[in-house]
């Protein structure tokens, strides 16, 4: 076993640094290092685990597997003792060189992030982001491990480390193409139904809010295409007669360039709420709590 003592943990660093730039002088630049002193750190390295880390190919740098199986857990312990370091010594945003991940979904993040980078590049200019896609029963684990500072999603059933805020409430609408000869303002439950729907969705198969509300009444509509974008959904309502329900906000954002209007939906569905979650041990950290109060901020001005 290794004794922690005796490493410089520097070198981890520097072998972080490697694999995100694939390359030593790379590396270098971004540490503000020579490139013989990398060079020598690699070495060092390779001593230390008895393992080349790298092989070349070209002018890049490619990990081993050992390095590939090490990646991941060093970028959790490296992040998770610049947290710890930057807690103790409070948190400047205007001096502060740190990096967050946030989990978010696709509508939320084209709402959040204009707003939101504005915000950062005045406040902390050395605060870098990272928006990811998670799936929902990884959320609670990534909260608790590190690997995720924040999230931004649906009401869900999550433990009592977890701490929520809900920062927005969204209506449905339903996007048609301009001309479309069924929906027009005003339109009917029974019109409603009776077109060809597309729906957004991440998952093969299973309802949407709408499906489960007309379900609760005996009713069914048509799906004929489901897709995982917005962006795609849009194309394919303004070239067919297929129709889209969605987030209002979203529709308003997404249909100002397109011919596309978003109408009200003719029946009552439950708001669609989203919910700002964190973890205990975070909670009184100043750093996530500015990133919380950012992102609480940049969604209320609706991007």
């Amino acid at each position: 076993m290794i004794n922690l003592s005796r490493v410089d943990l520097n070198l981890l660093v520097v072998l972080e640094a490697i694999v995100a730039e694939g390359g030593v002088s790379r590396a270098a630049s971004r540490l503000n290092l020579t490139q013989p002193a990398v060079s020598h750190a690699l070495a060092r390295l390779r001593l230390l685990f008895d393992d080349p880390l790298f092989v070349r190919q070209g002018r890049t740098l490619v990990p081993t597997a050992l390095t590939r199986r090490l990646v991941e857990p060093l970028r959790q312990s490296l992040g998770a003792l610049g947290r710890l370091l930057e807690r103790g010594q409070g948190f400047d945003p205007a001096s502060s060189e740190m990096s967050f991940t946030v989990a978010t979904r696709d509508p939320t993040e084209v709402l959040l992030l204009p707003a939101l980078m504005r915000k950062v590049a005045r406040e902390a200019p050395g605060v870098d982001l990272s928006i990811i896609q998670v799936r929902r029963r990884g959320i609670e684990a990534g909260l608790a491990d590190g690997t995720l500072d924040a999230v931004l999603d649906i009401p869900l059933p999550l433990s009592e480390q977890i701490h929520r805020q809900q920062v927005g409430s969204d209506r449905f609408v339903v996007a048609a193409r301009k001309g479309h000869p069924k929906v027009r303002p005003g339109f009917s439950l029974k019109t409603y139904l009776a077109q060809q729907h597309v729906m957004v969705t991440a998952r093969r198969r299973g309802p949407g809010p709408e499906d489960i509300e007309l379900g609760q009444h005996g009713l069914r509509r048509h799906v004929r295409l489901r897709c995982r974008s917005y962006l795609a959904a849009f194309r394919v309502v303004a070239e067919t007669d297929l129709v889209l329900t969605m987030p209002q906000r979203y529709a308003t954002l997404m249909t100002a360039d397109v011919p596309i209007r978003a109408l009200g939906l003719p029946m009552k569905i439950p708001t669609l709420d989203l919910c700002l979650y964190w973890h205990d041990r975070v909670h009184d950290d100043p750093a996530n709590r500015w990133l919380r109060e950012r992102l609480v901020e940049a969604f209320a001005k609706k991007g």
